[in-house]
């Protein structure tokens, strides 16, 4: 992690931490997963048992986890832990409910109705990740959006650790969600069984969820066939502050991000010069006795940052242009500062609102867009697990007195059979005359 006090080297460096993932082995990784999709796509079970145990170590089977272990991983956590995630369900369900599209109706003068119906997709495939650490936190934020869009059924694929296990509270998250459809499965082979299905594992329509590169990939190659949420890539957080912000907690928020992933990035825009020295200090002192040490040390060295800038204004504009997917404001006048913002995913205001507390419980979900993509996307939400249709409704009236505009657009475009298909319904009617 570096201090840069120079606004073109700064843009710069955003722009080289934005694209962290761009690399030269997007290829190679694009043919792997291409191979698994096609085997899991032609041989189902068979094909996502192979890689399973190619990969993660472990033989599948079965695949499914029993209802008696969802509920046993419930009633093995304790009962802190139960009302923690009892609280966390209850916040972000009454967040997502506020979410719900409405359909709605509008009457013409002449008797035409048009509408927009919202209904749920059928099924939907939620991706939880295993690997470094476990993340109940992401099936609450995956599982309840779909339920209150009212999606009839829910599969969760997570990978499992050597022994096949899937950590306890993420069943016991699972359970409290009401998932009763959970396979211990993970990577591309897992993303190809939501996408085409198996004899064990209904298609569904759409799929969300993060995962690592082989994961995104995969719901890259798959999406048009299926539906997805994002393409996530590693996680990200960006802070604004002054002067009255502590150190300590900056330090702190920062690490937050970077104990996530080597790949994960840490980046401070602040306006005082000793604070900049300060944060660096405290981030390499918290970082000796963290038990996530050496994820953390990568992930600030290659993609951690520190830019002093001039004033509040360079600060906004260097942080709209990074597009951030988290972004906390630690300033006098945060509210100043959040007016120029355009771009972010989440946005944390004030020394109170560290950044986990959206990761957990705040409400708003925790997917968000990275790497830029803040600037033409938002939050997973119940929206992504429906789906709207368009409902027309033309009387004799209401044609006729739109007609001559649709044909005369129809001929604009050339399209001779989309005029006639109007005009043939009036052959004897004097609009046409001389049309």
């Amino acid at each position: 992690m570096r201090i840069i006090n120079n606004k073109k080297e700064a843009i710069r460096e955003l722009k080289r931490i934005s694209s962290r993932t761009n690399s030269e082995n997007n290829n190679k990784i694009n043919e792997i997963v291409d191979e698994i999709l096609k085997d899991v796509k032609n041989f189902g079970d068979k094909a996502v048992e192979k890689y399973t145990r190619k990969f993660d170590g472990f033989d599948p089977n079965p695949m499914q986890v029993s209802a008696y272990d969802l509920k046993n991983a419930w009633n093995a956590i304790d009962s802190s832990l139960k009302r923690s995630l009892e609280v966390a369900h209850n916040r972000i369900k009454k967040f997502h409910e506020k979410e719900i599209p409405s359909s709605f109706t509008i009457e013409g003068e002449y008797g035409d109705v048009v509408q927009r119906r919202w209904r749920p997709v059928k099924n939907a495939g939620i991706y939880i990740p295993g690997g470094r650490a476990a993340y109940p936190s992401t099936v609450l934020m995956n599982a309840i959006p779909a339920t209150v869009a009212g999606v009839e059924e829910i599969i969760m694929v997570s990978p499992g650790n050597k022994e096949g296990e899937i950590n306890k509270t993420v069943l016991a998250a699972a359970h409290l969600a009401g998932i009763n459809k959970v396979f211990r499965i993970g990577g591309a082979q897992a993303i190809g069984a939501l996408a085409f299905g198996t004899n064990q594992i209904n298609k569904v329509d759409v799929i969300s969820g993060p995962g690592n590169i082989y994961v995104t990939t995969a719901k890259k190659l798959i999406y048009g066939s299926t539906g997805i949420d994002s393409l996530a890539g590693p996680s990200e957080i960006l802070i604004i502050a002054d002067e009255t912000a502590k150190s300590t907690h900056i330090a702190s928020d920062l690490l937050a991000q970077a104990e996530h992933d080597p790949l994960a990035s840490s980046i401070l825009l602040t306006t005082s010069k000793n604070q900049a020295k300060e944060v660096l200090k405290e981030v390499y002192k918290k970082i000796e006795d963290h038990p996530r040490k050496e994820i953390c040390l990568q992930s600030i060295k290659n993609w951690g940052l520190i830019v002093i800038c001039e004033n509040n204004e360079s600060c906004i504009e260097l942080s709209n242009n990074f597009a951030p997917e988290h972004l906390e404001i630690l300033a006098f006048d945060s509210n100043k500062i959040l007016e120029g913002i355009e771009n972010a995913g989440a946005i944390f205001l004030g020394k109170w609102t560290p950044e986990a507390v959206g990761d957990y419980l705040a409400g708003p979900n925790h997917t968000l867009p990275t790497s830029g993509n803040s600037r033409f996307s938002g939050s997973l939400g119940v929206e992504t697990f429906m789906k709207n249709t368009s409902i027309i409704e033309f009387n004799e009236e209401s044609l006729k007195v739109n007609s001559l505009d649709i044909i005369n657009l129809a001929k604009s475009e050339g399209l001779h059979s989309h005029a006639n298909s109007v005009q043939i319904r009036f052959e004897d009617y004097q609009t046409f005359e001389g049309a």
